[in-house]
């Protein structure tokens, strides 16, 4: 390729295009800087949407279920919804003769300080594997 690119160099330079080569050659490095500099707010603005998508919900585990065994219809139910780093929380509503419970549960890095029932700790790994 760099014969042919010299053969097109020196067919330009023999026509005497000198002044129109200088000003392509210009031309192309003042493009050049303004897609550096496209770039680098490009680069700026995907730091920025990365920081922001680890404080975002990203995994997400729902499950129903009966939580009481004569009971029908799965209404109670479980949702987690966590961040990249598995912090976030579990609501938790059991549903029983017309009342419904709501309970809210944190989340650390995967841990809680509070005792989990099996459907939220389900609710939980759903999450982790979505």
């Amino acid at each position: 390729k760099t014969k042919e690119s010299n053969k097109k160099i020196d067919i330009l330079l023999e026509k005497g295009n000198i002044k129109d080569l200088r000003d392509v050659l210009f031309s192309q490095i003042e493009k050049t800087k303004e897609i550096e500099t496209r770039l680098n707010l490009a680069l700026e603005k995907i730091g920025t949407l990365e920081k922001t998508a680890e404080r975002t919900f990203q995994k997400i585990g729902i499950i129903r279920f009966n939580a009481f065994i004569n009971k029908s219809g799965n209404q109670s139910f479980a949702v987690a919804l966590l961040d990249n780093q598995h912090t976030g929380f579990i609501i938790s509503s059991l549903f029983v003769n017309d009342i419904s419970r709501v309970y809210i549960k944190t989340m650390t890095k995967g841990k809680s300080d509070y005792l989990l029932s099996n459907e939220e700790k389900e609710a939980i790994e759903r999450a982790i594997k979505s």
